[in-house]
């Protein structure tokens, strides 16, 4: 799973899907244009040679066709089915089908695999013989686990899968060689998880339209003063903490645990200053009043768990920069009707294979 998580969540990073979950379609440019912005609120296509019916988009030099596009389209669909059945295809949000989110989720992974592996022809990156070799036993080992009718029906070859993992391993050889340098060390302290219960007053409410609307003034007190009595309840130490919290909190979660920076900076600043079972003053938030108590201070196990995300993060944080540069620099098209044509098979012959799983198999990290 390493290797996959760790292309795939960058495409979080770089790749936004605001306008996808709100059903507009933006065009290829804006899918694959990094972290940076379209100019004048245009999108960012710059129309190339003309693409053939089978070809969803082209990316520099580089085009993926309709073959490739299944291969990860049917893999992401296998994937959702075997965790929630095919009736998760019935699921739709604001108007919008699961189908065309996933649909487009997919889009955005094969436009940065196919920018990546752009970007390590660029630097020179060559896979070595015998990583070609594991790429085409690789394919073989795909291919072996999808029927005749299938194979024949998305247009797969040897050659087209070969192709695909050739591209996805220089797609994270160009990873590994730009996030080479990025320093691993990272202390205790930066990466210290906490753990705290609490009990929140709100101090505003949320309108018909999901915005937050802050209490009058007098509210405002008032939340005050039950806070106040809550902490005194507290302090006083004649009720347990869970059982003012079932009582007074208006949160449904009484427990989190939190790294630095992923809190409210009020809450963040108390809760790394407490010892081990004592119980904060009230404290405000944006939300409203909390009382806090410290579960621990020092969690080990989070803590070695947050040095590695800490360590993703600097790592996608220095390959993002030099991603963004050299993707500004490449033309960019998307074949919309062949596009639209793209759809999840439903007619029971989905493909039982894995692209990630086979590769993980040949390519162990």
């Amino acid at each position: 799973m390493r290797n996959r998580k760790r292309i795939f969540r960058i495409v979080i990073r770089l790749l936004p899907v605001v306008l996808i979950v709100v059903g507009v379609m933006v065009g290829l440019g804006i899918l694959i244009s990094g972290c940076g912005k379209a100019k004048d609120g245009q999108k960012m296509v710059v129309f190339t040679k003309t693409l053939g019916k089978d070809e969803i988009f082209r990316i520099g030099d580089e085009v993926c066709t309709l073959p490739e596009m299944m291969v990860f389209l049917t893999t992401t669909q296998r994937e959702y089915e075997n965790v929630y059945s095919e009736k998760i295809w019935n699921t739709a949000q604001d108007g919008v089908t699961l189908e065309t989110y996933v649909k487009e989720r997919v889009l955005e992974k094969a436009a940065q695999m196919k920018s990546m592996y752009l970007l390590a022809k660029e630097k020179g990156l060559e896979l070595t013989e015998q990583e070609r070799n594991l790429a085409k036993a690789a394919a073989k080992d795909y291919l072996g686990q999808i029927g005749t009718v299938q194979k024949e029906s998305l247009k797969l070859t040897e050659e087209t899968i070969q192709k695909l993992y050739e591209e996805y391993a220089l797609a994270n050889k160009v990873y590994l060689e730009i996030t080479s340098d990025v320093n691993p060390e990272i202390s205790d302290d930066e990466a210290r998880i906490v753990t705290v219960q609490h009990i929140l007053i709100r101090t505003g409410s949320k309108d018909k339209d999901g915005n937050w609307v802050p209490f009058l003034t007098a509210e405002k007190n008032a939340a005050y003063e039950e806070a106040t009595k809550v902490w005194e309840e507290a302090t006083a130490g004649k009720k347990s903490f869970e059982d003012l919290a079932a009582r007074y909190s208006e949160d449904a979660n009484l427990t989190y645990s939190f790294g630095k920076g992923e809190m409210d900076p009020a809450i963040e600043a108390m809760a790394f200053r407490m010892e081990t079972g004592e119980i904060s003053n009230v404290v405000e938030s944006e939300n409203g009043y909390h009382v806090l108590k410290c579960i621990s201070t020092f969690d080990s196990e989070e803590t070695r768990a947050n040095k590695k995300k800490i360590l993703e993060a600097r790592r996608n944080e220095a390959f993002g920069q030099k991603y963004d540069a050299f993707v500004e620099t490449l033309a960019k098209k998307l074949n919309e009707s062949a596009w639209e044509e793209v759809g999840l098979i439903r007619d029971g012959t989905l493909p039982n294979a894995d692209f990630f799983e086979v590769y993980e198999k040949f390519f162990p990290n």
